[in-house]
């Protein structure tokens, strides 16, 4: 139940983003636009990811990704060539510093 719910909250975010974009896109026109009403079932969900405890984290304040801050996911690190070199320089500097 709460992983259907999860998925009808990040479809809920993704729907009021791309609103967002069209209108930023028209360099935010006056009125703002009608956003969907934010379900009231949605007010109970929670994060659900597992802690170090093996208890379900309770935090209820969610990303987009419907993921709280401390179980949101790790950096998955440089995609690009330019970020993957300032990366390794960065790595050999911290290796050079007494």
């Amino acid at each position: 139940m709460n992983d259907e719910l999860r998925k009808r909250f990040i479809a809920h975010v993704k729907e009021c983003e791309r609103i967002y974009e069209i209108w930023d896109s028209e360099d935010y026109p006056y009125p703002v636009p009608d956003l969907p009403d934010y379900p009231p079932e949605f007010s109970d969900l929670t994060c659900g990811a597992k802690t170090r405890a093996g208890h379900p984290c309770k935090q209820k304040i969610l990303y987009s990704s419907g993921r709280c801050r401390y179980h949101g996911g790790l950096s998955t690190g440089p995609k690009t060539e330019e970020g993957k070199a300032k990366s390794a320089r960065n790595w050999c500097r911290r290796k050079r510093t007494p």
